[in-house]
């Protein structure tokens, strides 16, 4: 939340379908938004134009701290009450992992300094686990790969 709340106007350009985002100790980052959030915020920027003050910088606005515009949001799409901002960035890492991103592109999508930090933020499943080694390791099953069914492997 401290992220999205700490972003200005100027931070964002959906047309170009990237966003400027400052992480931890002031590192600043490029993010790709979605359609999905490109949409999203040019709806959001003609609304904040009307309610804005002229001088305010800031890109969300509003009479709530960020805490409580979540529990909205996430009561209003029927979401879990256990979910949260750090859930959502747990589960973005996953998703991204398990169709196919390398674990140092997350690493830059998230802000991470430490490729450390980016393993341990995933919850990769056994299932994708397993998947993605009998994709990927010549010798690992038959199958789909011609062999016997009892060849060694």
């Amino acid at each position: 939340i401290s992220e999205a709340l700490d972003l200005d106007v100027d931070d964002v350009d959906p047309a170009s379908g990237f966003i400027r985002v400052i992480g931890k100790g002031s590192k600043e980052r490029i993010a790709p938004l979605s359609d999905t959030s490109v949409r999203a915020l040019f709806l959001w920027l003609r609304v904040r134009a009307l309610i804005a003050p002229p001088a305010e910088k800031a890109l969300f606005v509003g009479n709530k701290a960020g805490g409580a515009d979540f529990d909205e949001i996430r009561k209003s799409a029927g979401l879990p009450q256990h979910l949260s901002p750090h859930t959502l960035r747990h589960t973005f890492a996953t998703h991204m992992l398990e169709n196919g991103a390398d674990m140092r592109s997350v690493q830059e999508l998230l802000g991470h300094a430490s490729l450390s930090t980016t393993q341990r933020y995933t919850h990769i499943t056994l299932d994708h686990l397993m998947r993605v080694y009998d994709k990927a390791h010549p010798r690992s099953s038959v199958r789909g790969k011609g062999g016997e069914e009892g060849e060694d492997v």
